[in-house]
This record gives structure tokens, sequence and C-alpha cells, in this order.
């Protein structure tokens, strides 16, 4: 007897291309602001989330009220670039269906939160008048395709970064649902020409991600995609890929069969239409032999684990017609942002911005929308939560340089506090265990002085924070990682590299605030005293801790 799927594929394949019932929970069902259960997990696939404040969830059970439901907005925008016609219609729509606040992601994306139903549609058709969309940003498909940010890292960082796009667009799904759902509000299209080779009516048992890196940066840590394109530079010119597999952070408290685990690479392409083939079918690969049973066991590391790296890639050899060549070699010597000014080979300016864990402040708000009002620059999100100003011209610098002191936005922060990052947790994720982005800014204060006792206040150490084990701000890959267990409560991870070439492991589980302070004081002072010569801090926690 066969296993039973698991319920969100009768979702899926019963959805009528992720229709469901959509129109009917946002046009009718007028005594919630959630949607239909089904429609919850298929407005996902458009780029949404149903999320309620659970800060105020106790006050609505006592006065007998339904959650606070609201929705956050996912924009699908490849690589991370947008104009700056773009930012402010981004800023427009944010201002008048959001919250305000605009979140940049790990994933060099955008987020709008507390959206109510009502304002689904008129949100999504003034993004589609700005030329952006949320299709697929989340879901049981390909999501928003990332790739080294900074055009300086290297002349042919247009040429690379241009394969965001272009995988984004040959992994879309095939229905037009997000159309006729939220755009157009009717049926005007055909079935038959929705039929999708990739996807078919399954789509995949889970989430996909992929990341183009571009040697010497990992910004995007590439090995903890589902797909990692590491781009080869011979002589100044792109010779192709090596293609990683099977990265992912995602685990379960208590659950001893899910993992983290770093993507393993399995070969090189020399060719776009070689590199393209070999995408498209690692994830037919994943559709057909993924887990559908039990979502927790569903995400691609697990099929690679579970066919062998080997055999995946013998699977895959056989559906591109060709094999793989043996990978070139590479190496990664930085996956920091480069903050401030930097000049690329065409005498283009870019300024980084840092963002603390991509919440645009309001003062930032001001001084970007005044730049963005001058058309001067584009708009770069990187994969780090920061935002980079770019392709200014040599006769604008004075212009944006005239703004950031206006505005005084170029203020000093300790290299931890740069190399900080954390998820959204509390109060709306609904997975959140513990405190994120509220708290690692609160937490980082009180690591400074520590910093400064031991002289490392300019230690480009990374430190990241979640609020519970999935691992959306990437702990598992940070010199200090913390994981949500409970209210006020991490386990502490040590030992990551500091390129994002080795997960960190378990040091003490279920901290509270003191003892993770005490720790790190503790762990600073072993580290200064006992590193070896140009030894980093998660090498030595590595070496000597954790190992």
């Amino acid at each position: 007897m066969s296993e039973k799927l698991s319920a969100n594929e009768a979702m899926k394949t019963q959805s009528d291309g992720l229709r469901g019932t959509l129109k009917e929970s946002i046009d009718l069902d007028n005594h919630t602001g959630s949607v239909r259960p089904d429609d919850e997990f298929l407005v996902k696939f458009h780029g949404m989330y149903v999320q309620d404040d659970r800060d105020r969830r106790a006050e609505r059970i006592a006065k007998k009220l339904d959650n606070l439901y609201s929705f956050m907005i996912r924009l699908r925008i490849p690589g991370g670039v947008i104009s700056a016609e773009q930012w402010m219609a981004t800023h427009e729509i944010s201002e008048q269906y959001g919250t305000g606040t605009l979140k940049i992601t790990t994933r060099q994306t955008v987020q709008l939160h507390g959206l109510l139903k009502h304002q689904l549609r008129p949100t999504i058709q003034a993004f589609n008048t700005a030329k952006l969309d949320s299709i697929a940003a989340c879901g049981d498909v390909n999501r928003n395709v990332i790739a080294s940010s900074h055009p300086q890292i290297s002349p042919l960082h247009k040429q690379i970064h241009a394969y965001a796009d272009k995988i984004s667009t040959l992994l879309l799904p095939k229905t037009q649902s997000y159309y006729e759902v939220f755009i157009d509000g009717e049926k005007i299209y055909e079935r038959s020409s929705e039929a999708d080779p990739l996807y078919e009516d399954r789509y995949l048992p889970r989430k996909f991600k992929i990341a183009i890196a571009i040697p010497p940066s990992n910004d995007v840590d590439v090995f903890t995609n589902d797909i990692g394109l590491i781009a080869i530079i011979e002589n100044n010119q792109l010779k192709g890929f090596n293609i990683a597999i099977g990265g992912g952070l995602a685990r379960t408290h208590g659950n001893p069969n899910t993992y983290s685990r770093l993507g393993s690479i399995i070969g090189f392409t020399d060719t776009e239409e070689k590199t393209l083939k070999v995408v498209y079918e690692i994830l037919t690969v994943q559709r057909d032999f993924g887990n559908r049973v039990d979502r927790k066991l569903s995400r691609l590391k697990y099929t690679v684990d579970k066919l062998t790296v080997e055999g995946f890639k013998k699977e895959v050899e056989n559906r591109i017609g060709f094999e793989l060549e043996a990978a070139k070699p590479f190496s990664f010597s930085e996956r920091s942002d480069r903050f401030g000014w930097e000049k690329n080979h065409e005498n283009n300016w870019f300024y980084t911005l840092f963002v603390e864990h991509g919440v645009v402040k309001p003062d930032q708000k001001q001084f970007l929308i005044e730049l963005a009002q001058l058309k001067i620059s584009n708009f770069i999100f990187t994969g780090n939560q920061n935002l980079i100003l770019g392709e200014i011209a040599d006769s604008d610098k004075q212009k944006v340089e005239a703004l950031l002191k206006t505005h005084d936005i170029e203020k000093q922060v300790s290299a931890l506090r740069k190399n900080s990052m954390a998820c959204v947790a509390l109060p709306t994720c609904p997975l959140a265990l513990a405190e994120g982005q509220r708290y690692l800014p609160e937490l980082v204060t009180k690591i400074e002085p520590i910093l400064q006792k031991y002289n490392l206040t300019n230690d480009e150490i990374s430190i990241r924070m979640t609020g519970c084990p999935n691992g959306c701000g990437r702990p598992y890959v940070s010199e200090l990682g913390f994981v949500g267990t409970g209210p006020e409560q991490y386990n502490f991870m040590l030992g990551g590299d500091r390129y994002g070439e080795r997960l960190n492991k378990l040091y003490k589980e279920k901290l509270t605030e003191t003892q993770i302070l005490e720790e790190v004081d503790f762990l600073f002072k072993q580290y200064v005293n006992d590193k070896n010569e140009n030894e980093t801090f998660g090498d030595y926690a590595f070496r000597k801790i954790v190992n």
C-alpha cells in the first residue's frame, strides 16, 4: 500500500491552476479578515501569506473577536534590482495599503506587511502598473532567484546577474490565475493555454530556492540553496558555472530526521543552454522523487540524500542528455556587503546603505524617496538585507552625498551589527517561538561593550537570529547563531566559518539573555587569548569549542 499524500497535495491538484476559491474568499467572506483554509495555502503561490498580530491575540480572544488577520505580500525581483520609479511606487503602495514599513528580505526582495483582505486586489494592481509582481514569491515552486549583488566584484557582474531573470522566467508557473484573481477579476484565460510541463498540476513537494554566487563574494550564501550556481571566471571571461544541489537550513525542534545541509557540487556547465537545461531538470527530478507525504522531509536536500548525490546526478544527466563536466576551482574570501562608496569598471558609483535586518527606518525612507525622485540611481537589494544605490554617474555623486548629509544617514556602527541578520519572527510570523528582528538590535547593543572590552569592535564576526528552527535568517551558517526555542530562550550555535562554507554546531541549549551575554564574554576572552594569527572567531570556535 502506498503512503498517503499530505493534504497539501490534494489542494494543489484540485485547485484549478491555483485558483481554488480565492475569489469567493476575497469577495464574499466578509465575516473574517482571513481566507478559507485551502485558500490560505494557495495564496502563498501568489506571493502572499496570511498573518495575524500575535501581540493582540489574547486581547482579541478575551473580547471574543476573530484574530486580527492581515496579509504579507512579497515581490518577485530576480537579482534584486528595481528602478527609481519602481522604488517610488513601492513606497507609495506601502503607505497607502500596508503598515508603511518596507522590509528587505534575505532573498533580495521586499515584503509589505499589514495589508487587509480588501486591499489585496488594489495592491497587486498597483504593483502591476509599476511592472512588479509577486508571482511565485512563496509556495511550492521556484522562488525569487538571487545573485551576488555588488557590481564592483567583477566586470562580468551584469552578464552573470542576468541569469537570475532568465532562470526566474524559465521556472515560472504557466497558470494565469494570478492575473485572473487579482488583476482582471474574471475568467478570461483558456485552461488549455496553461499546460505546464514543469510543474504539471502537482507543482513541487515544497519551496525551491536558487542562488548565483560570483566569487570571491558569497553574499548569497550559495550553499544554503536547493540549487547554487557558482560563476567560474578566467581571464575576464565567464567560463560557466559549478552547480551545487541540496542546500537547505530548516529543521524542526525535537525531530532528528530533520537537519541543515550545505549544497554538494555535482559538476560544471560551460554554456547558457546547458546551464538552464540542468537547472530545469533538477526541478523535474525533485518534482518526481521528492517526498509528498511528510512536508517536513520534502525539501530537495532530503531527496538528494535519499537518492545519494551520485544517484541524483545520474538521474539529472539522463534527463539532460549529456554528462556534467568536472567542477572548476574557485574560492570565496568575502560574504559581507561593501558599505559606503565603490566605483565599478564603468566608472559608475554605488553606495551601500546599512539597513538593520532589512527594516527601512523613517529617516532612511525619507532619504530614499527624495533620492528616487531625482531618478539618478537604481535600487539593489542585497542578500544581507541591505540596499545598494547604484549606477550613479560621477556628476550625480555629489547630489547623493548632500542627501546623505541632510538626513544624517552615515552613522557609525560596529562590524558585528553590520554583519547581523534576523528574520521577521514575532509578532506576525505564525511559526515564531521567540523574537527575531525586534530583539537582535537590542542584544547586539549589549554585546558591543564586550567587543570593546576585548578590542573586537572592528572584527567582522557574523551574528544571526531566527525566532524558530526554520532558519530564514540563515543562523546555521553564522559565527554566532541564535535559534528561538521559546519566549526569550535561544539555542546558541557556534563554529560556522566566515564565508558560508561550513555549518555551525549546537553549543548550548535554551539560553536566556543573561546566559548568552555571559557565554559571549567567556568565548571572546578565550578567542583573544588563544587564537592563531589571522584566525577568525568562527574558525577558532570550531577548532577549540564545538569540534
